[in-house]
């Protein structure tokens, strides 16, 4: 059976993607800062889990955790990094350092950390190889008002995602991008019931089943590691995204 690996496991996005590999039979790994969230993720669902806390942004836990993993697995076939926080809303005079840097720590750095860790495994075990699927944004091509710590993290996502792609090829590791637009989880809640627009208005957007973010990382997931979906983007289909501003 395929070994996961998936971070911000304990909510949302994380906990619906988990789910969905375990019901098509894949060994996972929840990471998250949370152990009772990751329990509730695993409780409910079917097949074999490992619940990791990790906090992704703390170099030492993301080792322990990809550690654990070899132990118990020897393998890892599927990285999905998903954690991730909107960090704080505001114009760009208006965010202190600290603010800054904890948004990069979280959705920069974490998903580096855990690509770096994953890299390593897919390189050294036989057979050799794997995927690794990064969490982007409709931000990464489109920012929200206020938004720049949040949208110059999703910008370098997009990054980091085409050099693991370069880099892992002679490794047969395959990298790519799903970029989601208002799926329904407890960080959108908000946008539904209304988002701050280019023009300063605020509108309540039409959100979707993240149900399908699962389906869509099953697909990339169960590619061959010959094919690789680069940058893929889901999204409601009357959001505000495609015409921004």
């Amino acid at each position: 059976m395929p070994v996961a690996v998936v971070t911000g496991a304990g909510s949302g996005l994380g906990r619906v993607i988990t789910r969905a590999l375990l019901g098509k039979g894949y060994q996972v790994a929840l990471a998250g800062r949370r152990r009772d969230a990751l329990e509730e993720t695993a409780a409910d669902a079917d097949g074999e889990a490992l619940v990791v806390p990790t906090d992704v942004a703390d170099e030492d836990q993301v080792s322990a955790l990809f550690e654990a993993v070899s132990r118990r697995w020897g393998r890892l076939d599927l990285l999905v990094n998903n954690a991730g926080t909107f960090g704080p809303p505001g114009e760009l005079d208006e965010l202190s350092v600290t603010d800054w840097r904890r948004t990069v720590d979280t959705n920069l750095t974490g998903a580096f950390l855990c690509a770096r860790q994953a890299v390593r495994l897919m390189k050294t075990q036989q057979p050799q190889g794997g995927r690794i699927i990064n969490n982007g944004s409709v931000s990464a091509h489109s920012p929200r008002p206020g938004s720049a710590a949040y949208t110059a993290t999703k910008h370098a996502i997009a990054g980091l995602t085409k050099s693991i792609s370069l880099d892992g090829r002679p490794y047969d590791i395959a990298c790519g991008q799903l970029d989601i637009g208002n799926a329904a989880t407890e960080m959108t809640a908000g946008i539904s019931r209304g988002a701050r627009q280019a023009d300063g208005s605020s509108r309540p957007e039409p959100t979707f089943d993240p149900a399908h973010v699962a389906t869509a990382v099953l697909y990339m997931a169960e590619l061959p590691l010959s094919a690789n979906v680069q940058f893929m983007t889901i999204a409601a289909t009357k959001m505000p995204f495609i015409g921004r501003g």
